[in-house]
């Protein structure tokens, strides 16, 4: 309590992370050490020998504190078990594994907290354990609300302990490297930003047929050596003379090409919160054209490269593409014109093209001329309303701590270099 360091001054937007000192005393302890203060005085004073007798119970239950509140934590084990990922705005529960490895005393009433990483999450991630007996292990499960995208590092976390007076309070610093990746937030989004896909027609839910498939009656063609037999169309056949088979079709679910503007022009909250809205857009269309089992393919630009990701379909190709929009740094000198710029040329036939952009943008002639191109912007108030966010994210402060705007960096992070996502 005497050494003491000042805490860290507390900056705009970051989490505050309160840290315990090593060895401290609550205001209980306080006001018993001055009673035992004032106990030896009167006795001292008086000299009683009742007075003396009481003098030294409290300075033995003062020691039994001492020694408790060291023996708790002492041989103590955590291990964290981390989720595969987290999303912003969602809660996110992960567990703290506590291995007592003491012969015979048990440990009460223990508090982890993480110091390291914090400012990914609304609150400081931290738990508290009951008990855990000795040689025993105890799970204690931690709640938290991601609010920043990207790959944080927990690393430095802080065990605690007041038992069993609340007298004195000990704390100790450890270390242990791990990772967590926070996806963007992910809306509601309206099923008509699926309808408006270009290359779906009526037949089927957002299906379209296909020649050479199994599903229904396409045609005739001729029989060829070697084709399955089960498909000769024998009435058709028995007229003409000639063997000719019946030719089915198969339904595809129409592909989705996704390109994402996140240009940012300054380092304004207002340009910053409409480059993030519109990364969660992008995500959020993505997961749900996925889910919905359509092909979906990315276009957008991560610092100097130009990331493609193919269209196709299943659980893979969301965590792809999640993890690079999780993942997504700070665009200072890609705009929109360079994003579309040979977009058409690379485009798989029958694809439909979401363009995703935090401004207004108007298509040239050419491209309007072209078709195919769905504009989905943030400054627009019926592109807002077809994505509905949880109203508790803020996007101000969305972007990882490393590209995060001047004035809501989190307090105590340094500048991480994100490692450049290669081109596919």
């Amino acid at each position: 309590m005497l050494d003491r360091p000042p805490p860290p001054p507390i900056l705009p937007g970051a989490t505050h992370v309160r840290r315990r000192p090593a060895l401290d005393m609550s205001v209980t302890g306080v006001v018993y050490l001055a009673m035992m203060l004032f106990m030896g005085a009167a006795a001292v004073n008086s000299q009683a020998n009742l007075l003396f007798g009481v003098l030294g119970l409290m300075m033995g239950i003062g020691v039994v504190t001492y020694s408790i509140n060291r023996l708790v934590l002492r041989k103590l084990a955590v291990t964290r078990v981390l989720p595969e990922h987290g999303v912003v705005g969602q809660h996110c529960v992960y567990t703290y594994e506590v291995t007592n490895n003491k012969r015979y005393w048990p440990s009460f009433s223990v508090t982890v907290a993480e110091l390291d990483g914090a400012d990914a999450f609304l609150r400081q991630p931290q738990g508290y354990l009951l008990h855990c007996a000795a040689t025993m292990t105890a799970q204690v499960p931690c709640e938290v609300i991601p609010r920043r995208r990207g790959l944080h590092q927990l690393e430095r976390y802080q065990i605690a302990t007041s038992f069993p007076f609340g007298f004195v309070k000990r704390a100790d610093t450890r270390k242990q490297r791990d990772s967590i990746l926070i996806y963007p937030a992910l809306a509601d989004v309206n099923p008509r930003v699926l309808s408006l896909a270009r290359s779906a027609e009526n037949t089927g839910a957002q299906m379209r047929p296909r020649r050479g498939g199994n599903d229904e009656f396409y045609g005739v063609k001729e029989h060829r050596p070697g084709e399955s037999p089960r498909f000769i169309y024998w009435r058709r056949s028995a007229r003409t003379g000639t063997l000719v088979a019946k030719e089915m079709t198969h339904v595809s679910p129409p592909k989705l090409i996704i390109l994402l503007d996140t240009f940012v022009p300054d380092d304004s909250n207002e340009a910053c919160e409409a480059a993030e809205r519109a990364i969660a857009m992008g995500a959020s269309l993505a997961s749900l054209a996925l889910e919905a089992g359509m092909p979906v393919g990315l276009r957008v630009w991560s610092g100097d490269d130009l990331i493609q990701v193919m269209p196709t379909r299943g659980k893979r190709q969301r965590r792809d593409i999640l993890t690079i929009l999780a993942r997504m740094p700070v665009n200072r000198k890609h705009d929109v014109q360079s994003l579309m710029d040979g977009a058409d040329q690379q485009r798989p036939s029958g694809s439909t093209t979401y363009l995703i952009t935090p401004r207004h943008v108007t298509l040239s002639l050419g491209e309007a001329a072209r078709g195919g191109t769905i504009i989905l912007s943030p400054a627009s108030e019926q592109a807002r309303a077809w994505f509905t966010f949880d109203p508790a994210v803020e996007f101000a402060v969305c972007s990882p701590v490393e590209v995060a705007p001047k004035g809501v960096k989190g307090q105590g992070s340094g500048k991480r270099k994100t490692p450049a996502t290669s081109s596919t």
